[in-house]
């Protein structure tokens, strides 16, 4: 009986504390929540005042009241990282993911934490995961690979971007470097060819290619890129380069001329095309001189071409095979058209006149070069000889020992300094130095053979 009453006893007070408890916890709840909020505002208020470590403490005490609040964790994280807290800032917008994984701003927290520290591994991580709320991260996505020198991957990601949104400068330029490594270079051919089977109609793809060739010295798929785009855009810019090289090999001059303008005038065209088409006319042009005035047309195309002195080339086509006036034309416009200070080009063109005996225009040429280029024997020596010639020694004499005083190293222009002085002197009456100038030129000579 007695045992019966203890029990009895015990439900009553667990019957009483649990009404107790049930009395008091809507208080107590109520209290917690008034505190929240009172702390969290806390902290957007400190926060707002840039005092980013008061309301990081007042985060700390929501967490303690609702230890599995989302939001708390982020706010918690864009804090420490004003903070630049870094550890810290992750490891709290890492918490709220794992409360929330469906709300991408707490992984954009963790993306800009990453970026902010350049690990640039972790930010791929991340993002990938941002790809999933929105595509356009894949932008992001191909400049962490890039960062990473993952460009196997990045290349990749420029294509899909570039067939799905269409392509941009930044793309174009990430691919270009990308593709500044030849082993990339084939996966890109390939991607182009696939495109170009796909899309026969875009010339885009093409063009792509035919700079992919041509770059690599590979002149010969380039062209045969050139005669696929011809064949499927026939009024493309490009394909009137594979026109211009049917109609050349039919003897077709008119035809080939016109296919050629349009091509030397296309903004589009890669200058070592335009460069192979002119030399092609140019070997056209000497079997058929009625179209030197055409030639003449297509040089001008290339005044402004920084990189090569079209009209010196030609100049030099023509000195190889001894048609001096040709030659000397085309020097003269290649030293009005570049700089008229280029070395190379004068010396050829001092040789020309030489070789067409006009020794006061050497006399000419030569002297202005001496005062331009003091130190170059051999406008000296074009000088002195041109003025034996003329029979005008005593200024023979005069430039060539002036000129013998820059030479070095130079066995065959210093025989020819040696001769023209035994002329020059010769010349004045001196024959003991004639002798001597003669002589050193023959033993010069000797221990050349």
């Amino acid at each position: 009986m007695k045992k019966s009453a203890l029990i009895l006893l015990f439900l009553v007070l667990q019957c009483n504390s649990a009404l107790l408890l049930a009395q008091t916890e809507p208080e107590e709840i109520k209290l917690d929540a008034d505190q929240f909020q009172e702390f969290f505002y806390e902290s957007l208020l400190q926060k707002g005042i840039e005092n980013y470590d008061k309301a990081v403490v007042a985060l700390d005490k929501c967490i303690k009241i609702n230890p599995n609040d989302a939001a708390v964790y982020h706010e918690l994280g864009k804090n420490y990282l004003a903070l630049k807290e870094y550890k810290s800032a992750y490891t709290s917008f890492e918490k709220a993911t794992q409360i929330d994984p469906k709300n991408k701003w707490f992984w954009v927290g963790m993306y800009d934490v990453s970026y902010e520290t350049s690990n640039y591994n972790q930010a791929i991580v991340v993002i990938n995961k941002l790809i999933e709320f929105d595509e356009n991260y894949k932008e992001d996505l191909t400049s962490l690979y890039m960062g990473t020198k993952q460009f196997d991957k990045a290349l990749d990601l420029i294509h899909e971007l570039n067939e799905t949104f269409g392509k941009t400068d930044r793309r174009d330029l990430y691919k270009n470097q990308i593709l500044s490594e030849g082993k990339f270079q084939n996966m890109e051919a390939s991607n182009l060819l696939e495109q170009i089977e796909k899309n026969p109609k875009e010339e885009s793809n093409y063009i792509s290619l035919i700079f992919l060739y041509s770059k690599n010295n590979e002149e010969v798929k380039a062209f045969e890129i050139v005669k696929k785009l011809e064949k499927a855009l026939p009024n493309s810019e490009w394909a009137q380069v594979t026109l211009f090289k049917n109609y050349l090999d039919s003897n077709d001059g008119p035809k080939a001329i016109n296919a050629m303008n349009v091509v030397l005038a296309s903004a589009k065209i890669d200058a070592k095309i335009k460069h192979r088409i002119l030399n092609e006319f140019l070997i056209f042009v000497d079997k058929n001189p009625q179209y030197t005035t055409d030639l003449e047309k297509a040089i001008s195309y290339f005044d402004n071409d920084k990189e090569v002195n079209v009209a010196k080339e030609i100049g030099k086509f023509y000195h190889a095979k001894k048609q001096w006036a040709k030659a000397i034309k085309y020097y003269e416009q290649a030293l009005k058209n570049g700089s008229g200070d280029d070395i190379e080009t004068n010396l050829l063109l001092l040789q020309t006149y030489t070789e067409t005996k006009q020794f006061e225009l050497v006399v000419k040429k030569a002297s202005a070069m001496v005062d331009t280029f003091p130190t170059q024997p051999q406008f000296y020596y074009y000088s002195g000889m041109a003025n034996n010639q003329l029979q005008q020694f005593k200024k023979a004499k005069d430039m060539l020992e002036m000129g013998l005083d820059y030479l070095v190293e130079d066995r065959a222009l210093e025989i020819n300094f040696n001769i023209q002085l035994g002329e020059a002197y010769n010349g004045l009456g001196d024959f003991k130095k004639k002798e001597q100038y003669f002589s050193k030129a023959n033993q010069l000579l000797k221990e050349k053979k």
